[in-house]
């Protein structure tokens, strides 16, 4: 890169970004290996993102583990043995430690540092950050690598911060153990956090009270040991594996069916969503007929198969109805993956509430007063999601030219190209932001590293310090955004997914939230932009 265009000091580095989990490192070695200067600002005391924060018990990967980690590196595939087919939280966070390791990452990250702000300076055509220890660091490029689901909500409820009790949040989970022996505990929330630890509280807890504002459609995650046989396959076909992720088009290894589910007979759609619901991972929600998430009829058929799978786990027919969802259907939500989580509500020690019936009316220093009583606890864990995609950016004060901001920009909603960039936001680039491709994240992950390391690449070749997306780009890609939700049956429903929280104000009206289109065509198109030599960007 250049020195400052108008001759004042050059900045601190020529990349800075925020966020050292998966995003980040591999961020970080792309950038080096530009001959970047860069350095990494990191909340916690480690690296890991994901994997640090969430220690909940239970918590784990719900894709399989060999095609969850990096594919960059051949040497590092061979080294790292996976010794789960879904491998848990411990694995996963010293995996992210030994590609710092092994790639020597953290002699460039400042670990315990938060950004308060970060502003635009046109004049210099450089980022200055403001971190939380009172330094101000500057960089010609500001790259974010935050994560979709990194900043933790917590219920509304009155009385929160008043439980004299243990408390906390599945995602600020302790690092010190937790014991439930002998103790009265509360899990609030039952989405994939809240099921990965209900079924795991419930094995040692004295008396574990469930309460439930939406019950989700669950299946099994069928997990096991890898044996010595499968190690030794799955690392002779790490390309193949890659490969096929790469083609399908959520990214995963699940492929799915090319048939209608109104096609075939009932007896040939029984048989099939019987083979799907015994294999492990994801194949009963993205390797299913083609038509389950787009057609009312063949999404109701599945959702029916589900609902009688749980009323055949759950003894009492009150409560399985209760975990039955009755406003969306299977797969229009997020899928949460399970380990005999509906066979805990048939143990003594567990109660489930539908807060449907009898919401939270408040929390007390010795528990929830819930329907007129009040229930005492040892603990109370709050499993209640994510300020999903525009969270941590919203908890930045991000200024761009003139002084605009971020938030407000997006208060009706995000808008960006890609989810890389954002009009009037010059060199801020986004490492999996809004309106990007999800999926397998770390497929999705590793493809927006590269394509941000191409540009910077690009520019660093050309001897340009300036890019920015002009509003038409932005535009263009957010109508792709819109064509591409047309008759998914998801977008009609209420979740993190379609941007409403009731969690957060103001996050109660249904919108845009991401791009719902197949991994495929978004690369598709993303590598258009870069084989024509970002002619959509603007350059300076």
């Amino acid at each position: 890169m250049q020195a400052d265009p108008i001759g004042g000091a050059a900045p601190d580095f020529d990349v800075l970004i925020i966020g050292a989990g998966l995003s980040g490192l591999y961020q970080l070695y792309r950038v080096r290996e530009l001959g970047l200067s860069a350095h990494v600002i990191e909340a916690g005391s480690d690296v890991g993102g994901t994997w640090y924060w969430n220690r909940y018990p239970g918590a784990r990967f719900d894709s399989e583990s060999w095609t969850y980690g990096f594919s960059f590196s051949p040497e590092l595939l061979q080294e790292w043995n996976w010794t789960e087919h879904f491998s848990p939280q411990p694995e996963n966070l010293r995996y992210c430690r030994f590609v710092a390791d092994k790639f020597d990452l953290r002699r460039d990250i400042a670990f315990g540092r938060r950004v308060t702000r970060a502003d635009w300076d046109e004049a210099s055509r450089s980022w200055r950050l403001s971190i939380d220890d009172g330094r101000t660091l500057t960089a010609r490029f500001l790259i974010t690598a935050m994560g979709a689901l990194s900043v933790p909500t917590l219920p509304r409820i009155a009385g929160i911060d008043s439980f004299a009790g243990q408390s906390c949040h599945t995602a600020n989970w302790p690092h010190e153990p937790v014991s439930f022996e002998g103790k009265r505990v509360a899990v609030i929330g039952t989405g994939a956090t809240g099921v990965q630890t209900i079924q795991e509280v419930a094995k040692t807890a004295a008396h574990l009270t469930v309460f439930q504002r939406t019950p989700n459609w669950c299946a099994p995650l069928h997990n096991a040991l890898i044996t010595d046989a499968e190690q030794r396959d799955i690392k002779s076909r790490y390309a193949e594996i890659y490969q096929q992720c790469r083609e399908n088009v959520s990214g995963f290894i699940h492929q799915p069916d090319p048939r209608s589910a109104l096609e075939v007979s009932a007896q040939e759609r029984e048989a099939f969503w019987e083979k799907r619901y015994g294999e492990p991972g994801f194949g009963i929600w993205v390797g299913n007929f083609r038509d389950i998430l787009t057609d009312r009829s063949a999404n109701a058929l599945i959702s029916d198969f589900i609902a009688r799978k749980i009323r055949s786990r759950v003894k009492d027919p009150v409560t399985a109805e209760k975990l039955i969802p009755k406003n969306h259907g299977f797969g229009t939500r997020r899928l949460p993956l399970e380990t005999r989580y509906y066979e805990v509500y048939n143990q003594p020690n567990v109660e489930l509430v539908d807060l449907t019936e009898t919401p939270i009316e408040s929390i007390t220093p010795a528990g929830i007063r819930c329907g007129g009583r009040e229930q005492a606890f040892d603990m109370i864990i709050f499993a209640t999601g994510f300020d999903a995609l525009t969270g941590a950016y919203d908890a930045m004060d991000i200024r761009g030219t003139g002084g605009r901001s971020l938030k407000d920009q997006w208060a009706q909603g995000a808008r960006t190209f890609y989810g890389i960039l954002n009009d009037g936001f010059p060199n801020l680039l986004m490492v999996m932001g809004p309106m990007g491709s999800l999926g397998n994240i770390p497929r999705a992950i590793e493809y927006n590293v590269e394509w941000v390391s191409g540009l910077l690449r690009h520019m660093r070749d050309h001897q340009r310090d300036r890019v920015e997306v002009p509003r038409a780009g932005v535009d263009a890609w957010m109508e792709v955004v819109r064509k591409a939700s047309v008759g998914l049956l998801s977008n009609e429903v209420n979740s993190w997914m379609t941007g409403v929280n009731s969690n957060v104000a103001g996050r109660t009206t249904r919108v845009l939230a991401r791009y719902s289109g197949t991994g495929p065509e978004y690369r598709s198109r993303a590598d258009a932009v870069a084989a024509g030599g970002y002619a959509d960007l603007a350059f300076d």
